[in-house]
C-alpha cells in the first residue's frame, strides 16, 4: 500500500494539467493534458480517480460511448490499485490503452515523481 504522501510538487504538477485540461479548447490538447495528469496521478487513490473522472466527462462531451464505458470501468478500480499498488507505472489512462499495459513515463514527469 502506498502510504507515501503526494510531493508538494507532483501535486502542483498535477494541478497545472488538470487546469490546463479544463481550459484548452482543443481537444487533443486536453486528452494529452488529462494523460499526463493521469500518470502523475497514479499512486494516489483521490487524484487518481479524480482525473479519470475529468477523463470521463471529456469521454461524454465527444459522445465517445466506448471511452466512456472504459472510463467508468477505471473509476470504480482506480482507488482500490492505486491504494494497493497494482497500478502500471506511465499507462496513459484510456481506453486505447489497456489497464494492464505499462508505458515509459515522460522524462519531466519521472522527475516530479522521483521527488
Amino acid at each position: 500500500m502506498n502510504r507515501r504522501r503526494m510531493t508538494a510538487a507532483v501535486r502542483a504538477a498535477h494541478l497545472t494539467e488538470m487546469r490546463a485540461a479544463r481550459t484548452t479548447t482543443d481537444a487533443k490538447a486536453r486528452r494529452r493534458h488529462l494523460e499526463r495528469a493521469h500518470i502523475l496521478s497514479q499512486p494516489w487513490p483521490w487524484p487518481h480517480t479524480r482525473t479519470h473522472v475529468a477523463m470521463l466527462a471529456l469521454a461524454v462531451r465527444r459522445r465517445d460511448r466506448r471511452e466512456a464505458f472504459g472510463q467508468v470501468v477505471r473509476i470504480i478500480v482506480a482507488a482500490p490499485g492505486s491504494a494497493l499498488g497494482r497500478y502500471l507505472e506511465g499507462n496513459t489512462g484510456h481506453v486505447r490503452v489497456g489497464l494492464t499495459q505499462p508505458m515509459t513515463v515522460p522524462a519531466d514527469l519521472a522527475a516530479s515523481l522521483a521527488t
